[in-house]
């Protein structure tokens, strides 16, 4: 995968639009009732960085943020202001936020993941690139020491313990996470004429699985 592990500049990703998108094929058979499936299990961001920007700085920023990355040849991390922790937006990250897998007494191993809920339905999204310091695991309600009992690899979500839990056992994180993500356009067309009288370059910005 070819990837540099930096993150976009946060101040620049504040006030970009985007969220996520799905992909559905939907075939309206003859009596009018329809079909729906989908090829993805998972969705996929998209995000336009030219709206984050404020400033002639901020446009050079970006620039030498984009060459670094050779457009879109390396991918790169993302802060999504709308979706980047495990707890509410309004809360704090706490261990408990988000049960990520139950233990059976022999894995060791186990992959960050958000679940997103409503009524009886939910999405869980695998979390591969974790923000480095944040991550604090629970096992059974106690919480454990990063270095003593569990370490996390930054680079791929995974939570590593040092013993297994119990089976049965609910294994609960809280962290903060960036989307891997790459740029999805090899040129950016800034206008710094236009810039000033407030109009922005459209910069798109892709998530991409790792």
């Amino acid at each position: 995968m070819q990837f540099h592990d930096v993150r976009f500049p946060a101040s620049l990703s504040f006030g970009a639009l985007g969220g996520p998108e799905r992909r559905t094929d939907v075939v309206t058979l003859a009596n009018g009732y329809e079909e729906r499936n989908t090829p993805w299990a998972h969705s996929r961001r998209r995000y336009d960085a030219g709206l984050g920007l404020r400033s002639l700085d901020d446009i050079e920023t970006l620039i030498a943020f984009f060459e670094a990355r050779r457009g879109q040849m390396y991918g790169f991390r993302w802060k999504d202001w709308a979706d980047y922790k495990s707890a509410a937006p309004s809360a704090p990250v706490a261990y408990t936020d988000q049960v990520i897998a139950t233990g059976d007494g022999d894995t060791l191993s186990f992959q960050l993941v958000k679940n997103y809920r409503s009524g009886e339905k939910s999405y869980v999204r695998p979390i591969s690139k974790p923000v480095l310091g944040t991550v604090r695991i629970g096992v059974e309600g106690a919480e454990m020491l990063e270095g003593v009992h569990f370490e996390v690899d930054c680079a791929t979500g995974i939570v590593t313990l040092a013993e297994p839990p119990n089976a049965g056992a609910d294994i609960t994180a809280g962290f903060e996470f960036d989307v891997p993500v790459r740029f999805d356009t090899d040129h950016i067309h800034a206008n710094v004429a236009s810039f000033q009288a407030g109009e922005v370059p459209d910069v798109p910005v892709l998530e991409v699985r790792v």
